[in-house]
């Protein structure tokens, strides 16, 4: 190696050297970010937060109605299994629904030409069913009440005023939601801890839903 590519490669040499710590001193500065932005995250959703790892704080981010109770809730639950390279474990065998739930049968018959015999022309005749069961759910129903109170008044006698029925108490007076409903999203959004913005969402699609449904089968 003569002494002009020794030059050469000694400011390469010194480059190198200056992005490695030019590096080093980036990903410093990125990791005291990070903690600046999980403190800032902990503050704003309180001590219960502290025990939140950084991706669920991150995740509370993308829920702009969550509360103090919600993110309490989250640093109580257990953690996931991790998963490890266990051998997989023997089927237990097929398991039953619970017996007290309600059963709705459904009969699925044979196609036409499973119902002749191949060999004799004959038709053939229903000997048993290959029964298997599932867990079903009936989406809730949205529908609309209409309270009418009675308004009543003497015909003979026109000063004596007009009488209605008394309206009944209610939650939340003047509402457009139900005492039903409200108990519901009150239930849904401390118990169920899902948030009023997500509920509210999910009402609109299903009534979205049911509209549409109704607007095709009068159609």
């Amino acid at each position: 190696m003569n002494a002009t590519e020794s030059s050469s490669q000694k400011p390469e040499a010194d480059e190198i050297v200056a992005l490695k710590r030019a590096l080093a001193l980036a990903h410093l500065q990125i990791q005291a970010l990070k903690e600046q932005l999980r403190l800032e995250r902990i503050k704003k959703y309180g001590p219960g937060s502290e025990k939140l790892s950084d991706a669920q704080l991150n995740l509370l981010e993308l829920e702009p109605g969550v509360s103090h109770v919600e993110v309490q809730a989250e640093s109580v639950r257990e953690p996931l299994p991790a998963s490890t390279n266990r051998k997989p474990r023997p089927h237990p065998g097929r398991q039953e629904l619970p017996a007290e739930l309600p059963r709705v049968e459904r009969v699925i018959a044979c196609a036409p030409e499973q119902c002749t015999c191949r060999a004799c022309g004959q038709p053939t005749a229903v000997i048993g069913y290959d029964v298997s069961e599932q867990l079903d759910v009936e989406p809730a129903k949205y529908f609309v009440v209409v309270t009418k109170r009675e308004k009543r008044a003497c015909r003979h006698c026109e000063g004596s005023g007009v009488a209605a029925a008394p309206a009944p108490a209610r939650i939340i007076d003047k509402s457009l939601a139900s005492d039903r409903v409200v108990i519901d999203t009150v239930v849904a959004k401390y118990s169920d801890h899902l948030p009023l913005h997500r509920q509210s969402a999910i009402l609109e699609r299903e009534a979205a839903s049911r509209s549409a449904g109704r607007r095709w089968t009068d159609g």
